[in-house]
């Protein structure tokens, strides 16, 4: 059982400092696709795909969102997809992407207040608990505005996902059940194991807010895990312009711009954190330091107006502020690691379908390297499209992704049912995904 540290949670004023870095140049040259075009990007195509998750009230919330890969050590060709269905809890998927187990979330606590909804997950490798090691898929629950973990047991009878959140833990950034029910609660997610000291972190991001929160993952009694916070950073929420302007992504009525996408790199510490409507941040994964933007999404620095008739922002004049790699959202970030050490930040860029990636780089200011689009293989088997969450794995996963795996969240399975939303999971092999960016 780890000690029971005692530290105060701090939070960081970093919006005045961050949101000057903004003013000036970024810290590498725009580069991009030849005539900046969608059409440009190489094209790979997925493999195999889940069953289509559906959106629907009659029947309950399934809508896929954040997949996961773990690898079985013991039998590569037994590796698992953990993702999230947001109401619809957690599903498992062997490596021909058929469902092996499904999770419910959390039951609302009571008939005024939301029931558990699930968003992002990741995962953390051999933690000591009290009852041994364990690989642990974590959480964020939207809906309970709290963490929740489940340990990895490929040869458990039943589904290899089993339930060990500490019932007594709190909620990440409300103060009341309340507050819970207002839904501004733990969104984005990104876990990570400091070298320098074994100790395991999750860094979770607030819905409608820029808050980041740095958790520190910590074992209890009877095989339980819990967590405190450590420290809270808020990035900017607006930014000045090179022109002298001030600007704020537009939203509805009381809507900051939120984070979602998140990773951090094991080699170097360092967190990577998309804005939805901004960019992809770069920070020290302790949320200490400065944050630095080291891309914009095309629509940074255009002015918009809300209408509360359509509930749409109507866009202005762009004044050609914004990125040239990136269309809002910038969603899901993962990374794409060789055995050598290097490898790529992958960003989905929802809005244009397509994917971006970024050296690791810190000394060349994580130069973009190329991009990608996972299209249609067949009739029967599509492409991805408004992209909401992306995990790589590049080690061998069997016979099955000798090279590696990517799986990417499709926001409009195809066919899909007339009457409801469509969305699931493509499984793309990583070669492929690696020639794409080479090319």
């Amino acid at each position: 059982m780890a000690t029971s540290r005692t530290a105060r949670p701090t939070t960081l004023a970093l919006a005045t400092a961050v949101a000057a870095l903004t003013a000036t140049a970024l810290p590498f040259q725009a580069l991009a696709a030849p005539n900046g075009s969608r059409a440009a990007l190489p094209a790979v195509t997925a493999r195999s795909e889940t069953p289509a998750l559906h959106d629907d009230e009659a029947g309950g919330d399934a809508d896929a969102d954040d997949p996961a890969i773990w690898r079985n050590a013991a039998d590569p060709d037994r590796s698992l997809v953990i993702a999230t269905a947001k109401q619809g809890g957690l599903r498992v998927y062997d490596l021909n992407a058929r469902e092996v187990q499904s999770v419910p979330a959390p039951a609302a606590p009571g008939p005024d207040h939301a029931p558990g909804r699930f968003n992002n997950v990741d995962l953390v490798h051999g933690l000591r608990l009290s009852s041994g090691r364990a690989d642990l898929a974590v959480t964020s629950d939207r809906g309970g505005d709290r963490l929740r973990f489940h340990r990895i047991d490929a040869n458990r009878a039943g589904g290899p996902l089993t339930d060990v959140t500490d019932p007594s833990a709190p909620p990440v950034f409300s103060s009341s059940q309340e507050e819970i029910d207002e839904q501004r609660t733990a969104y984005g997610l990104a876990t990570w194991t400091d070298k320098s000291t074994g100790r395991s972190y999750a860094l979770v991001s607030r819905r409608e807010r820029t808050s980041v929160a740095q958790l520190e993952i910590i074992p209890g009694a009877d095989g339980k895990v819990g967590y405190r916070k450590i420290r809270t950073i808020d990035l900017p929420a607006d930014f000045r312009l090179p022109n002298g302007t001030s600007w704020s992504p537009c939203g509805e009525p009381g809507e900051l711009p939120q984070v979602e996408g998140m990773v951090v790199d094991p080699a170097n510490g360092m967190l990577y954190a998309g804005q939805e409507d901004v960019g992809i941040w770069r920070m020290r994964a302790d949320l200490t330091g400065t944050p630095k933007l080291v891309d914009k999404v095309r629509e940074y620095g255009v002015p918009g107006t809300y209408d509360e008739e359509t509930e749409e922002c109507v866009a202005g004049a762009d004044p050609g502020f914004g990125g040239t790699r990136l269309t809002a959202d910038v969603e899901g970030l993962t990374l794409l690691t060789e055995a050598d050490g290097d490898g790529h930040l992958l960003a989905s860029s929802q809005g244009d379908d397509t994917f971006a990636a970024y050296d690791r780089e810190l000394s060349d200011g994580n130069e973009y390297e190329g991009g990608f689009r996972v299209t249609a293989a067949s009739a029967a088997l599509d492409g991805s499209e408004e992209c909401d969450g992306a995990a790589a794995l590049a080690a061998p996963l069997g016979r099955k992704y000798p090279n590696g795996l990517l799986v990417v969240q499709d926001g409009h399975d195809a066919p899909g049912d007339a009457e409801r939303p469509s969305t699931n999971f493509k499984f793309v092999d990583l070669g492929e995904v690696k020639e794409a960016i080479e090319d």
